[in-house]
């Protein structure tokens, strides 16, 4: 043990354009790190390199590339005075180089994967709102606050000298940083020989210094031919857990399988088929899903921000805008190169250990992409406004949202398999599918309850266990029980379904709390594989080097 004096101050940080209120110093206070514990906490993570086969690209791609890789890398910045203020501040008081890195991987001194535990000792709780809302701000005090753009999703919520609540742009806020940003995607956006990339490349820059990104969503959904792809700004809200208004800064660069992509291109046009069929009340799929959806394959070969802290993505559903969804539905990107490392290096480890040896033959890659990509298809299925006008479901369920649309698209997605399992659309044994889909329960419970992900494998890991979709065997492996697990899917889906359309915020927080929520017995397995040294998630060594560009 060592203790380190650190001065924490919430500095914003960034240039002229700082909110003066963040600039006030707080208390002194000892930090103490335990450092014989940071090895073990890097050991939750499995280091994988990013890379893909470049000749694909054109000599002009292959230009943008490092131009698309230097403006993702520029959400880091971003994201991190979002998920905690000063990154400077903290890191030049921590001498540790393994604590560095676990702060580096966390965005911040707190265990994604452990419930955001403070991992620096003298460090507090996180808060709710990360740092997007003043520290001491309540819940009243918001809703009080009469504001037109306070609830926008790229607002920050700060206070005049007077003490009363404003709101900054995020384009204001990052003045300099969006405009560097802007003039990237620019500089790319004039070697892109397709048309469609080039226009939302144009759009995308604009959006960055208005915070309007509507219409560069929509020319994002109209690309279709395009190898070379971004997906960058200010996107997802799992980062403001006091009301899940406010989103992160992230970004995806991404290259195309078009091998893989042909083989996936058919499964949207299922959407409204899908849409009529699902386990609920009319009422609650009166919506049509849009059919201008696409769905392909990608090799990732850059993260940065939100997408790249703790427990890593490995397939995308965009754009979230629910008028984009209505209008054209949304694309849906398999990161087929990320999926693979998280399957080989994760997945068929917690099998060999966790799952019954008569069923360990069914835990198959090809089921846990089909699993993947169908749980970003099913985002598109179920109600995306209130029946009972309180508004789109986002807006109604607030924190909660993300956590049950995460839940909704797992159950929903092993739905889907099952629907076109029995029409013959897709191969192999249904056992492949469903057996595949327990594993991968304790892959992403490990992802803790500070994560949309992880709540939502909690609530249907114990639903599934009332409903006695799988038993424990006496050696501790767990058997699926396919009968009883297609039963307990179209309960749960009902339930989800229901509750988002209600708008009913008091039922889901109910059904958080009974059920969002790792009992002792889960615990004790889940330690169990950290004992036998499972990674919880990957690291990615990443960018020009890692695919050969750098010059």
């Amino acid at each position: 043990m060592k203790k380190i004096v650190v001065l924490l101050v919430l500095t914003i940080l960034f240039s002229c354009k700082e909110d003066k209120e963040a600039r006030k110093p707080v208390k002194q206070v000892t930090v103490e790190e335990n450092l014989t514990d940071m090895g073990k906490n890097l050991g939750k993570y499995v280091p994988f390199k990013l890379t893909s086969d470049l000749s694909v690209l054109t000599d002009n791609e292959r230009k943008m590339l490092p131009l698309l890789i230097k403006a993702a890398d520029k959400m880091n910045a971003l994201f991190w005075f979002e998920a905690y203020g000063d990154k400077e501040a903290l890191m030049a008081k921590i001498t540790n180089e393994d604590t560095k890195k676990f702060v580096e991987i966390n965005y911040g001194p707190w265990d994604r994967l452990d419930g955001n535990k403070p991992f620096v000792e003298g460090i507090g709780e996180k808060p709710l709102g990360a740092n997007y809302y003043p520290k001491e701000m309540t819940k009243d005090e918001f809703e009080a606050f009469s504001s037109d753009n306070k609830s926008s999703l790229y607002t920050f919520i700060r206070r005049n000298d007077d003490g009363s609540l404003k709101t900054i742009w995020y384009h204001k806020q990052f003045e300099s940083q969006v405009k560097e940003v802007s003039d990237l995607l620019i500089e790319a956006s004039k070697l892109a020989d397709n048309a469609g990339l080039k226009n939302y490349l144009e759009l995308r820059a604009k959006a960055f210094l208005d915070d309007e990104y509507q219409a560069s969503d929509l020319a994002w959904m109209d690309m279709k031919t395009n190898t070379l792809d971004i997906v960058i700004g200010p996107i997802e809200t799992y980062e403001d857990q006091l009301f899940g208004n406010k989103a992160s800064h992230e970004a995806y660069v991404l290259i195309k399988d078009q091998v893989w992509s042909k083989k996936l291109e058919k499964f949207a046009q299922f959407l409204p088929e899908l849409q009529k069929g699902l386990p609920v009340d009319e009422l609650y799929k009166k919506e049509i899903p849009g059919t201008d959806s696409d769905l392909n394959a990608y090799d990732v070969v850059y993260y940065a921000g939100d997408c790249n802290s703790g427990g890593k993505t490995i397939a995308i559903n965009l754009p979230n805008d629910e008028e984009v969804q209505l209008q054209k539905g949304t694309r849906r990107l398999q990161l087929k190169n990320a999926m693979r490392a998280k399957f080989d290096k994760i997945m068929l480890p917690i099998s060999e250990i966790i799952i019954d040896e008569s069923q360990r033959s069914y835990v198959t890659f090809d089921a846990f992409f089909a699993n993947t990509m169908f749980h970003e298809v099913a985002h598109g299925l179920g109600i995306k406004n209130t029946i009972n006008n309180k508004g789109t479901v986002r807006n109604s369920l607030k924190e909660l949202a993300s956590a049950l649309e995460e839940g909704k698209a797992d159950i929903l997605g092993l739905y889907m398999v099952q629907q076109l399992h029995e029409k013959g659309e897709i191969e192999g044994d249904i056992k492949d599918y469903m057996t595949t889909f327990m594993a991968g329960i304790f892959r992403s419970v490990r992802f803790g309850a500070s994560s949309a992900h992880g709540k939502a494998n909690m609530i249907r890991f114990n639903f599934f266990k009332e409903k006695e979709a799988f038993t424990k065997n006496e050696d501790g492996t767990y058997k699926v029980n396919y009968d009883k697990m297609q039963t307990a899917m179209g309960e749960l889906s009902n339930i989800i379904l229901t509750l988002q359309g209600n708008g009913d915020y008091n039922g889901v927080a109910k059904l958080v709390a009974e059920k969002g929520i790792i009992s002792e017995d889960l615990q004790k397995d889940l330690d169990m594989l950290s004992e036998q040294n499972i990674p919880v998630d990957v690291i990615f060594e990443q960018g020009l080097k890692a695919l050969g560009l750098e010059q």
